[in-house]
This record gives C-alpha cells, structure tokens and sequence, in this order.
C-alpha cells in the first residue's frame, strides 16, 4: 500500500499537480504490480523560501517520497526508478536531475491498517514483486 509524497516548488506543483499525479501513479502501478484503483497521494507545494537545493536544479525539481510495506525486489524498485525518470521527462520534460526518488520500506506490522495492523490485511495484490 504504498504512500507517495510529492515535494517541489508551489507554482510548479500547482500548474501540473494533475499530471504529475497521473504519471507516478502509472510507473508505481506498472513497476510494482499495483493496482489501479489504490492511489494515496499527497502533495507539498512548497514556497521558495521553504525550499532549498542546489543551485543547478530547477524550479521543476521535485522529490517523490514513496513509503510502503517492505518485500519488493531490487528489480522491482529499479524499474520503478527507471519509468519515473522516463516518463516525468516524456509528459513534463523535467530532467532526471530534477527529479529525486525516496523508497522507505517498512515492515508491514509497522502500519495500522482499517482497524488491523499491515499484516493481517488480505491484500488484494502481491507485495513480493
């Protein structure tokens, strides 16, 4: 059930949010077998002042942040990477350099879940991937 975090500057976020959610959503569906229907995002359209980074990223930079259950292969996670940084540059032409991912994986018992912790849910879908 993976959570994902988008962190860039206020105006950019604003102007393309719904594209920006659209693409993630479709490389952590087609890198982690995930389905379609189960999109939890959240965005931080932040100010300038709020935002600080090196002076050779853009003000299309933007961190994608994704928490989830741990179990996906290496495989997995670097085909996440790989349509991430493909398909952020095909719909929005944001460069990989302003582009960073964060994966944080935790066990499953470490989420509280519908009532249940993580791993007692009957998932619909494969986490081992």
């Amino acid at each position: 059930m993976p959570q994902t975090k988008i962190y860039g500057h206020a105006d950019f976020i604003q102007q393309n949010r719904e594209v920006l959610s659209t693409t993630i959503h479709s490389c952590v569906v087609d890198a982690l077998n995930y389905p379609p229907e189960k999109k939890f995002q959240r965005f931080f359209p932040l100010q300038s002042e709020d935002f600080e980074h090196p002076s050779d990223r853009s003000e299309k930079y933007i961190i994608i942040e994704i928490l989830m259950f741990a179990g996906r292969s290496v495989e997995a996670k670097k085909s996440l990477y790989r349509l991430l940084f493909e398909r952020l540059q095909e719909t929005l032409d944001i460069v990989p350099i302003d582009i960073e991912i964060i994966l944080i994986e935790t066990p499953s018992y470490n989420w509280g879940i519908r009532g249940v912790a993580g791993d007692e849910l009957n998932l619909s879908y494969k986490v081992n991937v």
